[in-house]
């Protein structure tokens, strides 16, 4: 068999597993149909917003089941309708056993760390604000407990000193869709020789780092933290969800104008006072915060804010 005789049914939901499912169509491989999450109301006027992989699979005219519980029966007996003989899911939500077992040859999921290192929602937001140098992507087969099935296929990428979790995640994004394709490529070639696809099992014994999804008060700034403890959070939540200014060292002059204030940027410094930039001290010396948006205000970089300040003052 090869990639045209193998019917796939993809599961993901955001921007990051649209990549991978358009390098499937794209490629020629056999989606037969697409799983995302119910449309939501968003905005002022609660419209009805469709998930970034439903508004692409609706582009190409796949099929697309919404449903609300998994374990629905309606649901069940239409997926299986489908026939699939693998299912790939990517930036979806926790399956229960009789989703993942459904297809013959199984369902891995395109994970975006390099397991068993950062299980859980949010692993790119987690390897820049710890500031690892290094990152990636990891296919693995699914089973019971989440993001601890055996390692299919796996690749790493350098993080630059100076990249935020916005680059670090298009860059994955793309490396991730590449990845999601040669492992499919793997399972259709370990199924002709009659098989199982080749895998090896995480290795448990190192120190885990957790990944929990992003919370607004994970995003709050702990200026008892080091420099550069702070700047590596500001880049792991910059441009999204954003880094926040809750409580400023005492006395600092500009405490109740920056509270609440998002910050994009921000770098280290040992110079307390510059003309133009905002500098806060933190634990073992300052912090330059380079670009912020005040609550109702547009983004803007430092200087443009105190002008901006001076002037309505």
């Amino acid at each position: 068999m090869d990639k045209k005789d193998i019917r796939i049914v993809y599961m993901g939901t955001p921007d990051f597993a649209v990549e991978s499912l358009r390098a499937l169509v794209e490629g020629g491989y056999n989606v037969v149909a697409v799983v995302t999450m119910p449309d939501k109301p968003a905005g002022r006027g609660h419209q009805l917003q469709f998930s970034a992989v439903k508004q692409y699979a609706l582009s190409v005219g796949l099929p697309i089941l919404q449903p609300q519980r998994l374990k629905d029966e309606n649901f069940l007996t239409e997926l299986k309708s489908y026939n699939a003989d693998l299912q790939i899911v990517v930036a979806f939500r926790m399956l229960p056993e009789v989703v993942w077992s459904m297809p013959r040859l199984g369902t891995f999921n395109l994970h975006a760390s390099l397991l068993p290192q950062y299980r859980g929602a949010a692993p790119i937001n987690w390897a820049v604000m710890n500031g690892d140098r290094e990152t990636g992507a990891t296919t693995f087969m699914l089973q019971h407990e989440i993001d601890t099935g055996n390692i299919i296929l796996q690749e790493r990428i350098a993080i630059a000193d100076d990249e935020n979790v916005g680059s670090v995640h298009d860059r994955l994004m793309m490396m991730g869709a590449d990845l999601v394709t040669r492992t499919v490529d793997a399972i259709i070639e370990a199924d002709n020789q009659g098989l199982p696809v080749t895998t090896i099992p995480q290795d448990n014994s190192i120190e885990l780092r957790p990944a929990p999804k992003i919370f607004k008060d994970t995003c709050m700034i702990d200026f008892s933290r080091t420099a550069e403890q702070i700047r590596n959070h500001v880049r792991g939540l910059s441009p999204y969800p954003a880094a926040w200014i809750g409580e400023m060292p005492a006395n600092h002059p500009l405490s109740e104008v920056l509270r609440g204030a998002k910050v994009y940027r921000a770098a280290i410094t040992q110079i307390p006072e510059q003309k133009g930039h905002i500098i806060v001290p933190c634990a073992d010396g300052y912090i330059d915060l380079l670009e912020l948006q005040l609550p109702g205000k547009k983004r803007m970089d430092a200087a443009a804010l105190l002008n901006g300040i001076r002037v309505n003052n």
